[in-house]
């Protein structure tokens, strides 16, 4: 791959955007790599978490401006030169079977967030910039952003930092929801995130992605009753490891 590095460490895969002189910024033909190393992360058997980062200064500055010059968005749409891939990617990652981390430093502007957002959490530090600003170029979001970012921080936030295309820092990330964790600088934040990467990986496989797929019913927004009536006739077949575990217990 050109603009996607890949490294393994135990069941921990890194999935890194490689394009570093341009900020991490997507072309097409970098979203395409990025949708081919999710797509063996998650059919590699000896894989349990993905982490998804950006070499250099940034994790991304989201779509290549110059890629788009030429082009004449419909209705504020950029159209299938960038969408049908992404998209892709923004499913897969919502739909994976294990937990996908988003390690955001630096940069992370519009499709950018879109794709960090359908990750399963961001793990960030104090000085990252991250903005919607999809409204300051006269375009409107197609990879999620709308859904995604309101969830994340609530609708009234939402819609006052995508009106303003406000940038703001790892730290009100936190303060708001949007990341889990922000960490004083990018060392620390790497190192924070192979620790808790490690951590999911040491769990029950089969447990996580039941999890996995439990809070995405609860993302259905059903009343309680009935979510917990869903919740308890699921099924987790892939759940075969539990008698060795308890074997374990105090050993």
């Amino acid at each position: 791959m050109t603009h996607i590095s890949i490294n393994d460490n135990g069941q921990v895969r890194t999935i890194s955007l490689n394009r570093p002189d341009a900020l991490n910024a997507f072309t097409p033909a970098m979203l395409h790599e990025l949708q081919t190393a999710l797509n063996e992360a998650e059919s590699d058997s000896n894989v349990n978490v993905v982490i998804i980062k950006g070499e250099g200064r940034a994790f991304s500055a989201g779509v290549d401006l110059k890629v788009l010059q030429g082009v004449e968005p419909q209705s504020g749409k950029i159209g299938n030169i960038f969408d049908d891939v992404a998209n892709g990617i923004t499913k897969s990652l919502r739909q994976f079977n294990f937990p996908v981390i988003a390690q955001v430093h630096g940069a992370c502007f519009t499709g950018a967030l879109e794709i960090a957002l359908s990750c399963d959490f961001i793990l960030t530090c104090d000085g990252t910039k991250f903005g919607d600003t999809h409204a300051q170029w006269g375009l409107r979001p197609t990879w999620g952003m709308a859904q995604n970012l309101a969830r994340a921080v609530g609708v009234r936030r939402a819609r006052q930092l995508s009106y303003s295309a406000a940038v703001f820092s790892g730290v009100d990330a936190v303060t708001w929801g949007l990341a889990n964790e922000s960490l004083a600088t990018p060392e620390g934040l790497e190192e924070r995130t192979k620790e808790l990467a490690q951590q999911i990986a040491k769990a029950s496989p089969g447990a996580v992605n039941a999890y996995k797929k439990l809070y995405q019913l609860s993302e259905e927004n059903l009343p309680l009753e009935e979510a917990l009536q869903s919740e308890n006739a699921l099924e987790f077949s892939e759940i075969t490891d539990t008698v060795a575990r308890l074997k374990g217990f105090g050993s």
